[in-house]
């Protein structure tokens, strides 16, 4: 019976083949306020993260569920779940980089891992980037994606995401415009067309992937930007 790369190579060898791009610089450098993140490019100028942006789109949302469950109650469910979309990250990222990726890692953190991990296995086969700096002058705005490779054959943007619950694709227009906005971005930067938008979520209920055209999404996502300047733009001049 043939082995799978993961059989092969269990402490850090080759699992996945890393053609690197060169994009120009090696990284950004970031400040993060209360009012979100930004980026500066190398020659000085300064971009919101694209995660930043979207959260317009949930803000009402949020607010809601905070005053519904109580500020206590909010923040200790959104610690527990960044500290653990953190950690299940790291570990795709050390799994996708080759290099040893469970080392002292909670048990629920491997068991979402080794959930979503046999998709990864199936369709991932080649790495251009991984947590690439990026920023789009066309766009203005910035962000890092997390991996930019060939997913079942087509170059892709690879965007991990975690959740508790499984998730309709009507829920999710932020994480393909997120996306979206990375092939554009990385385009721009590398000169290399990426059409192909994959959100994979390592969930609780079991693993989800989503899979989009980055053209499906531009005009929503230049449309919700240019929201984000206008609502900034008044806050500043009250």
């Amino acid at each position: 019976m043939p082995m799978r790369t993961s059989d092969l190579y269990v402490d850090g060898g080759i699992r996945f083949e890393q053609d690197l791009v060169d994009i120009g610089y090696t990284d950004l450098e970031c400040e993060t306020k209360e009012t979100g993140r930004n980026y500066l490019d190398p020659e000085g100028n300064a971009y919101p993260s694209i995660t930043t942006v979207l959260k317009i789109l949930s803000e009402e949302g949020i607010a809601a569920w905070r005053a519904r469950v109580g500020e206590e109650e909010a923040n200790r469910v959104s610690r527990i779940a960044s500290t653990r979309g953190t950690q299940v990250h790291n570990i795709l990222e050390n799994y996708v980089s080759n290099k040893p990726y469970l080392e002292g890692e909670l048990p629920h953190n491997i068991q979402t891992f080794k959930d979503i991990q046999p998709i990864v296995d199936q369709n991932l086969s080649k790495v251009y980037s991984i947590e690439a700096p990026l920023y789009s002058k066309h766009l203005g705005v910035a962000g890092r994606v997390d991996c930019v490779g060939v997913w079942n054959g087509k170059d892709s943007i690879i965007d991990w995401k975690t959740s508790r619950k499984e998730k309709k694709k009507e829920w999710i227009s932020n994480y393909f415009m997120q996306a979206a906005a990375y092939a554009i971005m990385w385009e721009e930067r590398t000169g290399m067309p990426i059409k192909q938008l994959v959100v994979a979520i390592a969930g609780d209920t079991g693993p989800q992937v989503f899979i989009e055209d980055r053209d499906n999404w531009t005009a929503e996502l230049i449309n919700t930007i240019s929201e984000y300047k206008r609502e900034k733009f008044w806050e500043e001049t009250r």
